[in-house]
């Protein structure tokens, strides 16, 4: 009866419209005074508890801010180029240039819409200059931006370790191996198709430009550098090394690159200036222009969109918990774990319903909402099947990724469809043909658990494990 009433009011809920945060918390709400022992008190407690416990949370609105930073401030632009350096002149190397810039961006953003925008808004338009259809350049961008979720550090995975108190460094590291494989699958799927459809490919520019133009990339190429190889080498927690990007992101975008703030459009190097001179110049400019940059309108405005994000995404965080706590309170988890270990269902078995239900919510829910609900009721059956935690996380986000590309909920087509100017129809179309991969490499993922496990266990084993 509880379970019946507790999913019933949410899904009745999200029907009539009501916001996914609002739908979980009425639904909890209702279900403690119907149901339970616990007082109206335990819900404001556990609404606080939900952001001030779970020390991975913290992580997120940094993220997100470092990735507000990076999309406004041309870091986007500048792996375009580089990317297009590298491998444009293969044939469709300009599509293939177009996914590795998503892989570099997601790379330092951790989201997949964000990915979507920031590449997207350069290289659609650049492609089908180049001769290539719209809709295989949008299909193209709209694919690998799910790689933000997926290629860490990834907004979704914290949100899987917060659900699960599973660790988010094991998460990360667990979705690196995966990241690549996913990218490498479509760039040998692009690639094939150049052939096919005889597809431009651009001149290689030379190993003086390419060494160029990725000393100008260096600056976003950094952030990769520091955040992951501070979580994979111990050194920081993603919540520290979270913060370490949004400070980063900041001075790269504001000082480094100057396309926003008070110093956009002042040149590092005047014609014939001394280098010392110049470094001195600059220190001194930097110096000066740091307290008039955080009023800068278009810097308050990054500040500003980032935290409305984030407020977003964390009311839905904390009446998730909020959800996630009638559900252990009632032992529903454990109920459902018992009838489905009854049957006798063997792990391969649970792990196709696993899929199945997954690929259904992710038709009508944002990817976090899915995890904090859907979490807290497949990780004890899993346990119990004898399915690696981590294994099962990074599935959830494969699973996720599939998500932001169906409808009427997937977040990339929306972003897709504004960059284009096209309607939904002719986006789902373009997205269609490489849908394809994804599922088959969902099916990988899901029953090579090695693909996930490998670098986890290698760290564990470097560090003595």
């Amino acid at each position: 009866m509880t379970i019946a009433v507790l999913f019933i009011l949410l899904f009745g809920c999200m029907l009539m419209g009501m916001p996914i945060a609002v739908a979980l918390g009425l639904s909890s709400m209702v279900t403690i005074l119907l149901f339970s022992n616990d007082s109206l008190a335990s819900v404001a407690l556990k609404l606080f508890e939900a952001t001030s416990e779970h020390y991975t949370l913290l992580a997120i609105p940094f993220f997100i801010l470092s990735s507000a930073f990076l999309s406004t401030g041309g870091v986007a632009k500048r792996l375009i180029n580089f990317a297009i350096d590298a491998i444009g002149h293969v044939r469709g190397g300009l599509a293939m240039a177009s996914v590795m810039a998503c892989m570099l961006f997601a790379a330092v953003s951790g989201s997949s819409p964000a990915t979507v925008a920031a590449i997207g808004t350069i290289v659609i338009a650049g492609m089908v200059r180049s001769g290539y259809p719209e809709s295989f350049a949008a299909g193209v961008i709209a694919n690998a931006g799910t790689l933000g979720i997926l290629i860490p550090p990834s907004i979704v995975m914290l949100v899987y370790a917060a659900a699960t108190e599973v660790s988010a460094s094991r998460m990360f590291m667990a979705g690196f191996v995966p990241g690549l494989m996913m990218g490498l699958l479509l760039m040998v799927a692009i690639y094939i198709a150049a052939r096919i459809k005889k597809l431009p490919s651009q001149p290689f520019p030379g190993f003086g430009q390419l060494l160029r133009s990725g000393g100008i990339a260096m600056g976003g190429l950094m952030l990769i550098v520091i955040v992951l190889g501070s979580i994979y080498g111990g050194i920081a927690s993603p919540t520290e090394a979270a913060a370490v990007a949004a400070v980063y992101a900041y001075v790269i975008a504001v000082m480094g690159y100057r396309d926003i703030g008070p110093m956009q459009g002042v040149a590092w190097r005047k014609a014939d200036e001394p280098m010392a001179g110049a470094v001195l110049r600059n220190g001194v400019q930097m110096l000066l222009a740091l307290p008039r940059s955080f009023s800068h309108p278009e810097v308050r405005k990054v500040f500003v969109d980032a935290s409305k994000v984030s407020m977003m995404l964390l009311f839905i965080i904390a009446n998730a918990m909020l959800f996630a706590h009638v559900l252990t309170t009632e032992r529903i988890p454990h109920q459902i774990a018992e009838v489905i270990i009854e049957w006798g269902l063997p792990a391969w078995g649970f792990l196709i319903v696993v899929n199945i239900l997954l690929l259904l919510a992710g038709n009508f829910m944002e990817p976090s909402a899915i995890l904090l609900i859907m979490a807290p009721i497949l990780f004890p059956i899993a346990v119990q099947l004898g399915i690696d935690p981590i294994h099962l996380g990074i599935i959830m986000v494969v699973n996720m990724e599939i998500g932001m590309l169906t409808p009427p909920v997937g977040l990339n087509l929306f972003v897709t469809a504004g960059i284009t100017g096209r309607n939904m129809v002719w986006v789902i179309k373009a997205c269609l043909p490489w849908l394809g991969l994804l599922l088959f490499f969902l099916m990988l993922i899901t029953y090579v658990p090695q693909i996930s496990l490998f670098l986890p266990e290698l760290i564990d084993e470097m560090k003595g494990y």
